[in-house]
């Protein structure tokens, strides 16, 4: 199926239409064709960006977060003007600004096993732009379910990969990783970071495997993990197979529809909140703040690594980082009152499960961490 350009999509299309790898027929092709990108972040910024740009006909954008300031680092899609505003609206106007001969269509709901077959069938192809295990392999596994390309990026600090998972004509992202990592043992960029520009080169990589796999051109990453480092600038790659057990894709695959992605992964999706440690193991800020002003106010444990110190602190608060607690329980009073906190809550509240398993009772996770504090008892302290 391909589609007539106006001519005013020729003169905007030109450069591609002196390449002979795209053409003309190319571009109709591509005016034709449509991309669902999950993840309006880090990732889905780029993609979305440069793929409107290439003139994908119909582009669909999965998220339910709002713009934050400190998304502006790294997810160029959005501005200071949008920030508060729902992140698919904020990138749909942003692409049709960019194009305003394409189309945008938007859900403003998390992907979950409930929705993702009625968002993502009517798209040629789908690109991973998540931050999350539990997204990551759903994301998979409809795309093997339902016969599509997965356009796959992930990024952590200076490090990047990117892939094309297609279980028609190679591995899927179970053959490579048939169990998820222990919960915890991988952190999020929002608890470790991530150089702003790095989005961008894996972002752009998987906007050019999309082109290539909806152009039918050149050789697309299928069978192939690309691994990227920005500080010593190297580009190594893996060379990845079907595997014959694989659950979803192989012969004897038991896996014939979309299952409980949070349960499998041990951890929540991106919809849960994770500044908390559930019922009956959080305490807010306000709280906190009264307990301290009492006659036995609780131990404060700021499991965070050392340098964040050096943009937020609590008085009198113990600094043990999350990653050595374990090896430092002896220097805790298991008979006091203890308050744990982090960034934002999610590291405190892996810290509270090691503790009462290590036979702590006393403890309790600061909700949201100190920027929680930062922004309802102490606003004179920056919020990162």
């Amino acid at each position: 199926m391909t589609a007539e350009l106006s001519h005013d999509e020729i003169l905007r299309y030109s450069r591609h239409l002196l390449i002979p790898e795209v053409g003309l027929e190319g571009q109709k092709k591509l005016k034709a064709s449509s991309a669902l990108v999950i993840g309006t972040g880090g990732l889905g910024s780029p993609v979305a960006l440069y793929l409107a740009a290439a003139g994908i006909g119909r582009i669909g954008l999965v998220d339910f977060d709002v713009v934050d300031e400190s998304n502006l680092q790294r997810q160029v899609i959005h501005g200071t003007a949008t920030v508060g505003q729902l992140k698919v609206e904020s990138a749909k106007a942003r692409l049709q600004d960019l194009n305003p001969d394409i189309q945008v269509e938007i859900y403003n709901e998390p992907f979950t096993s409930e929705n993702a077959f009625r968002i993502a069938e009517n798209y040629d192809i789908l690109i991973d732009g998540t931050d999350n295990f539990p997204t990551r392999y759903l994301t998979n596994d409809v795309c093997v379910l339902l016969g599509k390309p997965n356009i796959y990026g992930s990024i952590f600090r200076f490090d990047g990969q990117a892939s094309v998972f297609d279980a028609r004509v190679g591995p899927c992202y179970r053959c490579l990783f048939p169990e998820p990592p222990p919960p915890g043992l991988v952190p999020s960029c929002a608890e470790g970071g991530v150089l702003g520009v790095l989005p961008g080169t894996i972002g752009t990589i998987q906007a050019t495997e999309a082109l290539k796999v909806l152009l039918g051109i050149g050789a697309p990453l299928v069978g192939k993990l690309m691994l990227y480092n920005a500080l010593d600038m190297s580009f190594d790659f893996v060379n990845l197979r079907k595997n014959p057990k694989c659950r979803i894709c192989g012969p004897d695959a038991d896996i014939k529809e979309l299952i409980d992605y949070e349960e499998f992964c041990g951890v929540p999706g991106s919809g849960h909140d994770e500044g908390s440690a559930g019922e009956g193991w959080d305490i807010n800020a306000p709280q906190l703040a009264l307990l301290l002003q009492g006659p036995s106010a609780p131990l404060l444990l700021d499991v965070r690594e050392p340098h964040e110190l050096e943009i937020s602190w609590l008085p009198n608060a113990a600094n043990i980082p999350l990653g050595t607690l374990a090896a430092r329980l002896s220097e805790l009073d298991s008979a006091r009152e203890m308050v744990v906190f982090c960034k934002a809550g999610t590291r405190s509240a892996r810290a509270l499960e090691l503790l009462v398993s290590a036979g702590f009772k006393k403890v309790k996770n600061l909700r949201g961490g100190i920027n929680a504090w930062a922004r309802q008892v102490d606003t004179s302290l920056p919020i990162y």
